[in-house]
């Protein structure tokens, strides 16, 4: 057995939240240890080589949500991190000589809307300012610690400021909340907009990461939560990595290790020891055990405690929970090498187009949307599904050999579990093949212009993330997994039912996204506890 290491803190999991919580802690004056899995650090926010001469970002593929304090406070700029704005906004192919081509610009915006429906175009600009304010609200809950809802009265001063919050909005923002959060997205999108093709690019950001329909009650509230972000001071924006997402997490390495933060690759958790009711270290796959005052866990919740811990862990109560939390995005992710652009036979160019640096969706409309989910319940995927695509090589060169090109697509709707007992791994080059045959359909060189793939089903998603179920969110973003529930009432605080244990992953408030909030959040609410050297213990025995 290896001699135990002796840290103040160990995070298990070098994803950009475990990063942002031990740059945090290190700061503090922490002696800190992270530990991933993998042989490279960053989560599903990495950049690889997955043909020869083409790299991409692997998981997650755009900026946006990324806090700006984070950024600023790990000066991930001096430490080589630089984004660039996306320049367009959304094209849509339609058909053989039709297209939807959303600028970025508001006037140029209207007049596109207007060409399609007079009604639209009056009702975007309020449908807009309605969703900032609640954009805005969102955005003043996203570093604080949540209500501790059973917590004691030392919770009611956090409670009684949402309050105070929601007064501000007025009862105009008070009753779009209840909607965003007891509603579906279709609903909402009806009652303003007549466009089938606006309808479905706006509620395509309802169920990106969401197994669901634009139907689903509460699927409104995940279109708010892809818009509180910025990009370069701009609200709202969506904007590129230069050399990939793997570069957010490369610059937190480096700002983690100059802080003194030791970071260990290939380093795989098998189990979070303890004494009592109390963490004290971990012990990895190699048989090795490290000591360490407190634990982070940055995964998924349920690999949390239905993994790392053993069964009699954690109260019963809480234990029958998070068996029952959530898990299932729907996603299948899929990397390509081009040797030409995409021509779409709708809107052909010569060279990169302004299309080409757009977000492509296919997303027609809301029944095709609702047709997707409907496949993949029956059949394992759509038929047709929903595709994003972007081509980040039109404005990073460095990502493809010169002249040629890399492709994102983002995909939904592939079932999580297969139906029938089949198995993601016999499946995956057909489902691929849905995908090429769909964009191929609007963009016929489509398909011969790939010359590499990689493919990630929800079963992938898992195996090389530990996304679990697929989802990218580390648990659906619904009305009893948000806030003060997530994971759960009675744990939002990040602290965890085991003394000096503590979430601080996606699957803790606010959830997912590459934004490093839990990160930031948790490490705040690990230095209270351990400021003055003391051993923290949870502060009340909630089960």
């Amino acid at each position: 057995m290896a001699t135990k290491p002796q840290f103040d803190a160990i995070v298990i999991g070098g994803g950009h939240n475990g990063l942002v919580c031990a740059f945090y802690l290190a700061r503090a004056g922490q002696k800190v240890c992270v530990l991933e899995r993998r042989e490279i650090v960053g989560g599903a926010a990495v950049t690889e080589e997955f043909h020869p001469g083409f790299r991409n970002s692997v998981a997650s593929y755009s900026v946006s949500l990324l806090s700006p304090k984070v950024v600023e406070e790990m000066e991930l700029a001096r430490h080589g991190l630089k984004v660039r704005l996306r320049e367009a906004g959304y094209f849509v192919p339609l058909g053989d000589d039709d297209y939807f081509l959303l600028p970025k610009d508001p006037v140029e915006k209207l007049a596109v809307i207007a060409a399609r429906s007079a009604k639209d175009a009056v009702a975007y600009p309020e449908y807009s300012r309605r969703l900032d304010v609640l954009m805005h609200l969102l955005r003043e809950t996203l570093h604080r610690t949540p209500p501790n809802v059973g917590g004691g009265m030392g919770q009611l001063p956090g409670a009684l400021g949402l309050g105070n919050r929601l007064r501000k909005v007025g009862i105009e923002g008070q009753r779009d909340l209840v909607d965003l959060f007891g509603k579906s997205a279709g609903e909402i999108l009806d009652s303003w907009f007549e466009c089938d093709v606006l309808k479905g690019i706006l509620a395509f950001d309802a169920l990106t990461g969401n197994y669901a329909t634009p139907y689903t009650p509460g699927s409104a509230y995940v279109l708010l939560h892809h818009v509180f972000g910025e990009v370069n001071g701009v609200e709202g924006a969506w904007g590129h990595a230069i050399g990939g997402m793997g570069a957010i997490t490369q610059a937190m390495a480096a700002a983690c290790r100059e802080q003194g933060v030791e970071i260990r690759t290939e380093a795989e958790v098998s189990e979070v020891l303890r004494a009592g009711n109390r963490v004290n270290g971990v012990r990895l796959t190699s048989g090795d055990e490290l000591s360490a005052r407190v634990i982070a866990a940055n995964c998924n919740p349920k690999l949390l405690f239905g993994k790392l811990l053993q069964d009699d862990a954690v109260p019963d109560a809480f234990a029958r929970r998070m068996r029952d939390w959530k898990c299932a995005s729907g996603t299948l992710r899929m990397n390509v090498a081009l040797k030409e652009l995409p021509q779409f036979t709708c809107l052909p160019s010569d060279g990169p187009g302004r299309h080409h640096m757009a977000s492509i969706l296919i997303t027609p409309s809301l029944s095709y949307l609702e047709r997707a989910y409907d496949d993949a319940r029956v059949h394992g995927w759509a038929r047709q599904p929903a595709i994003e695509m972007h081509i980040p090589s039109v404005i990073d060169d460095s990502l493809a050999p010169p002249g040629q090109h890399v492709a994102s697509l983002f995909c939904q709707h592939f079932a999580p579990v297969l139906p029938d007992g089949r198995n993601w791994e016999y499946e995956r080059d057909a489902a691929a093949e849905t995908v090429i045959d769909t964009v191929t359909r609007y963009a016929p060189n489509f398909r011969d212009a790939v010359i590499g793939r990689m493919v990630l089903t929800p079963q992938d998603l898992e195996n090389k993330f530990g996304l679990v179920g697929g989802d990218i969110f580390h648990g659906q973003l619904r009305l009893d997994q948000l806030f003060s529930a997530r994971p759960m009432l009675g744990y939002a605080d990040y602290r965890m039912p085991l003394d000096g244990l503590y979430l601080c992953g996606s699957g803790a408030h606010p959830g997912g996204g590459v934004t490093g909030i839990p990160g930031h959040n948790a490490a705040r609410e690990m230095i209270k506890d351990m400021r003055g050297g003391r051993t923290p213990k949870r502060k009340s025995a909630l089960t």
